[in-house]
């Protein structure tokens, strides 16, 4: 038989080497898997539809994200191979439950199992009640004994931090003492923000990311900053990505993490600077802190620039001529989008150029949709930055 696995990071990862034990042929659909990883797994990378096509079995391990929302919807339901077995432990709202259940009850579909609902609690469900299907709350780590641990652990490590201000083992990034907070927590919020900006413009799979640390930054705790960077760059892939996961799905997605640190080399008591390659291209993002405690972006692709970092931003680039920044400007008035700041660079005269704005709001659709009709533009993006 054939699984289809949609999503395959961690768990995925995993079911597919269970999968492979028991001899089943597996086909993997996930945006951000690469072809050597793949292969690495003795999975074949598929798109969605041909794994619609071939899957006996189809198995989810992906995060509810606005791309993975209603994945297998009706459409994609009746693309299925006849008699397919769904299986959805990871998040409800993954799969058009209404239906799902239309399709297993013509017998389209002839079976599923489900621990996780649109509507949770799940107290109703088109899926409930129906002969070839296998509900089960998503309860599987919630034993007796493992909650006295974590309960124990918990009082340990809060105890600590209230008693030393250590940071053990923490949810969301890795450990660091009270000292080093007061200087790195501008700087963690930095490295967020260059991952977080590279991670919104690659589309493809990453092979390798680099951070070099300049000046006064290369001696602080390079660990929580490189692992600040990584979950920023992930956040776009698995919005659930903590500091602590990053690196861990990182290294099971086959990316190359590396670290360059070095003296003072510029204007800047400190900078960094974070590179992704992928196999199109290379990326490359880098910022300071001021003395003011504000992260900005400084360059991006090799072009300097002063840019303070918004919760709402778009990036373009465009071959430097006039009447750029007019268009700009005249398009966002049009569509009531104020513009907080506006930062440009260029390569050089009649060279690449970019402009970073902040914006109060995100920017509309029909926004975006006319810039890109202007023909001006190679590129336009809208960004969105965790600035609290």
């Amino acid at each position: 038989k054939t699984l289809g696995v949609i999503g395959a990071g961690n768990i995925g990862g995993i079911v597919c080497d269970r999968a492979r034990g028991l001899k089943m042929k597996v086909v993997a659909f996930d945006p951000y898997l690469g072809e050597e990883k793949a292969d690495k797994m003795g999975v074949e990378k598929v798109e969605l539809d041909e794994l619609f096509a071939r899957a006996d079995f189809i198995t989810l391990h992906v995060p509810f994200t606005d791309q993975t929302a209603n994945i297998l919807s009706r459409e994609n339901i009746a693309k299925l191979k006849k008699g397919v077995r769904i299986v959805n432990c990871a998040r409800g709202g993954l799969v058009d439950e209404e239906a799902l259940a239309d399709a297993l009850k013509s017998g389209h579909v002839a079976g599923a199992a489900f621990d996780v609902f649109a509507v949770e609690p799940a107290t109703e469900s088109p899926l409930f009640n129906l002969p070839n299907v296998v509900v089960t709350p998503h309860l599987g780590a919630a034993t007796t004994e493992a909650q006295e641990n974590v309960a124990l652990q918990v009082a340990e490590q809060m105890s600590d931090y209230l008693l030393t201000g250590a940071v053990t083992n923490a949810l969301n990034m890795p450990s660091v003492t009270a000292e080093e907070a007061k200087v790195m927590t501008p700087w963690i919020s930095l490295s967020g923000h260059l991952g977080n900006f590279i991670g919104q413009m690659t589309d493809e799979p990453i092979q390798a990311i680099n951070i070099l640390f300049d000046g006064s930054v290369s001696d602080m705790n390079l660990q929580a900053l490189t692992a600040a960077c990584v979950a920023g760059i992930m956040k776009k892939a698995n919005p659930d990505t903590n500091m602590v996961s990053a690196p861990v799905i990182a290294k099971e997605r086959g990316i190359k993490i590396s670290t360059t640190k070095q003296d003072k080399t510029g204007a800047f008591d400190g900078y960094m600077k974070v590179t992704v390659v992928t196999a199109k291209r290379e990326r490359s993002v880098a910022g300071t802190v001021f003395s003011d405690g504000k992260p900005r972006f400084i360059q991006i692709k090799g072009i300097n620039i002063d840019a303070e970092i918004g919760a709402h931003m778009v990036y373009t680039t465009n071959v430097d001529v006039p009447g750029i920044i007019g268009t700009l400007g005249q398009s966002m008035g049009k569509h009531d989008v104020n513009i907080a700041n506006f930062t440009l660079g260029r390569s050089e005269v009649k060279g690449e150029a970019i402009a970073l704005l902040y914006i109060d709001e995100a920017i509309p659709e029909a926004a975006l949709k006319d810039l890109e009709a202007t023909g001006l533009f190679t590129q336009v993006k809208p960004l969105a930055f965790d600035v609290n």
